[in-house]
């Protein structure tokens, strides 16, 4: 029975045009990378409850649902049913899409992350630029949300994040420099073809420390996480630049944050750590198995460890100033991220480390 639907169904697509044939299989590509994704930040938001508990020697959410498991779901309905209050005097188109400009960047940067060697929504040659573009974006959300909500206190916070936000992606920027140089390529799934090797002395991280070290400090800083949360300072600066949203309109803002962690974790993978290769890969004995093969779960396994650092950060550093978030950027990062491109260029002179294959 089944055999004779699937033989119908597959008649009935090769009667489709092609141009059909490829809107609906993309349309399902991204159900399968946004559905899971939205669960995934919500679901990050109880870990992060869940890890803070642990570490800080408390429960956690454990009321709704089974061990919590159905408080994101709680959450969500609260801020949908509290009612969204627009300030008066406020710009109120602006004050309206400005979280959306913040999350919808997040979630359209996936179209270009390579799942696994076979599984991406666009297999974009310039994919690191577009990765570049996208999260570039998210700075404007936090302004118009500071400037349209009419209200110095918001408008304060918002200069604070941006700041913030600008100072380190030139940070990012310039350690994705050291990545395009050691892959000599802008598509994302060649940069993880590229750390291909016998071990996992291939990835990156390994000629790239210093540049992986930035990469991540300026994502956790270009998120607004702890310990680089001063837009989120209760105590300095009421709240920061939503301090005049409510309901799911301040929802929003908190679910951008989250997947822009999702985000940040995963190309770390991508560029550091060698995406969906297996780091026990090339290991005599383990060759042929699951666990030496390439697959998307080894993506979401090196992703899980590093969204676990987001949340050790938060439970473990104090805040910093915010003299000292601006002077770690600017002195410091962009300093280092500039002349460790200048030991990639010797050593790709002397064809040392990645550079040491034909060009």
């Amino acid at each position: 029975m089944l055999d004779k639907l699937f033989t119908t169904a597959m008649e009935y697509w090769g009667l489709l045009p092609y141009a059909l044939q490829f809107v609906i299989v993309v349309l399902v590509k991204i159900v399968v990378v946004l559905v899971p994704l939205i669960l995934g930040v919500a679901y990050f938001t109880y870990w992060e409850r869940k890890v803070l508990g642990w570490m800080q020697r408390r429960l956690g959410p454990n009321r709704v649902g089974p061990l919590g498991l159905l408080q994101p779901f709680a959450d969500v309905i609260k801020m949908l049913i509290k009612e969204i209050v627009v300030p008066a005097n406020a710009n109120r188109f602006l004050f309206v899409i400005a979280p959306m400009l913040s999350l919808i960047p997040a979630f359209a940067v996936w179209a270009a992350v390579p799942l696994s060697d076979t599984f991406v929504i666009a297999n974009i040659d310039a994919g690191l630029l577009y990765v570049l573009a996208l999260t570039s974006l998210s700075v404007y959300g936090v302004i118009l949300a500071g400037w349209a909500s009419n209200s110095k206190y918001a408008f304060l916070g918002a200069m604070r994040s941006a700041a913030q936000i600008v100072a380190y992606e030139i940070a990012m920027g310039f350690a994705l420099v050291g990545v395009l140089m050691a892959s000599r390529s802008l598509n994302l799934g060649e940069i993880i073809l590229a750390q291909k090797g016998a071990s996992i002395l291939s990835w990156f991280v390994i000629p790239l420390f210093p540049l992986f070290i930035v990469y991540f400090i300026a994502g956790v800083a270009e998120t607004n996480r702890a310990p680089f949360d001063v837009a989120e300072g209760e105590s300095e600066i009421v709240a920061g630049f939503h301090v005049e949203y409510s309901g799911i309109a301040f929802g929003l803002f908190f679910l951008a944050e989250y997947a822009n962690m999702i985000l940040i974790t995963a190309l770390t993978v991508v560029f550091f750590f060698g995406g969906w290769l297996s780091p026990f890969a090339g290991i005599p004995g383990l060759e042929g198995t699951f666990l030496a093969a390439p697959s998307v779960f080894w993506l979401g396994f090196k992703m899980a460890f590093f969204a676990f650092c987001f949340l050790w950060f938060r439970a473990t550093f104090p805040r910093y100033r915010y003299d000292q978030i601006m002077r770690l950027g600017w002195k410091v990062f962009i300093p280092v991220t500039i002349v460790w491109i200048g030991v990639e260029g010797v050593l790709a002179a002397f064809k040392v480390g990645p550079w040491s294959g034909p060009t």
